[in-house]
């Protein structure tokens, strides 16, 4: 898998070896265009004139590479590349795999750098996404033997659907001329899927506990609808579940019921949310 970003990455230029249960991959972040080092003093102000064309952009290209099993000849990685190819399903599989290897780096270099605003990356923001094969020394330097560009964006409609039936430009507009606010909630429900998009099932039922503590409060009353009543009803007679899944993620490796109440409980808070966008307009 290969993206191409517009600008520049927080995880600096290299390879890095990535291990798991489920093999060997190799990550290569490289950029092309990337602006000099900062100064160590800052520059004076300039004139500058309100015209003028932006700047060009850095590209960062970031290839995720499967390091386990080569391909004995090129006529099997050809016909591996036209099985990845074959279908939605599995372009998605493909591009979802080389995602989650990006956004690791990405969330390890956020935590070891200390850096609160580190966002994890989506494939439809990339200018370019391939999926390809190539000898080791070529994808070792984000190059291939073969390759084909996909179209992630016209996979994406499920989000394209959310986006139109939430209208979240509408809310941005009205966040910020100060007619409506962000709950809490919101925010503690995007942390927890986050972590449980990316496998951290510990770090989403922690983030869960709060949110699901914050959301009783927040939306209780809040709409006049037997399904919103119901749904908060749901939620309030698991919040145990919430808490014991907490209390298990502050032990270790969560298991794999609390896993599920856990995800189960994030789409129903999810819901509710949604809900309420939705029919409030």
């Amino acid at each position: 898998m290969q993206f191409e970003f517009a600008g520049t990455l927080a995880v600096p230029d290299g390879r890095y070896l990535a291990r798991s249960d489920s093999g060997q991959q190799v990550l290569v972040v490289e950029t092309g265009g990337a602006p000099p080092p900062p100064r160590r003093r800052r520059r004076r102000p300039k004139d500058s004139e309100a015209a003028t064309d932006p700047a060009p952009l850095p590209l960062s290209r970031v290839t995720a590479v499967r390091a386990e099993e080569p391909f004995e000849e090129t006529g099997e990685a050809d016909a591996w590349l036209e099985e990845a190819l074959a279908s939605e399903d599995s372009i998605d599989a493909v591009v979802a795999e080389g995602l989650a290897l990006l956004n690791l780096a990405v969330h390890a270099h956020a935590v070891a750098s200390a850096d609160p605003l580190g966002v994890e990356l989506r494939a439809d923001r990339a200018a370019t996404v391939r999926i390809g094969h190539g000898s080791g020394k070529e994808v070792a330097s984000g190059r291939f033997s073969s390759a084909r560009e996909v179209d992630v964006r016209a996979g994406a409609s499920a989000r394209r659907r959310q986006d139109e039936e939430l209208r979240p430009q509408e809310r941005v507009a009205a966040v910020l001329g100060g007619r409506e606010r962000l709950d809490a909630c919101e925010t503690l429900l995007l942390r927890a899927r986050t972590d449980l998009d990316a496998d951290r099932h510990r770090e989403a039922a922690l983030q869960l506990r709060i949110a699901l503590e914050a959301l009783l409060v927040e939306l209780d009353g809040a709409l006049a609808d037997p399904d919103h009543e119901r749904d908060m009803g749901e939620l309030n007679e698991r919040r145990k579940q919430a808490g014991e899944a907490a209390n298990a993620a502050l032990q270790g490796q969560l298991p794999v019921e609390d896993e599920r109440n856990v995800a189960e409980l994030t789409e129903l808070a999810e819901r509710v949310l949604r809900r309420r966008r939705v029919l409030r307009g």
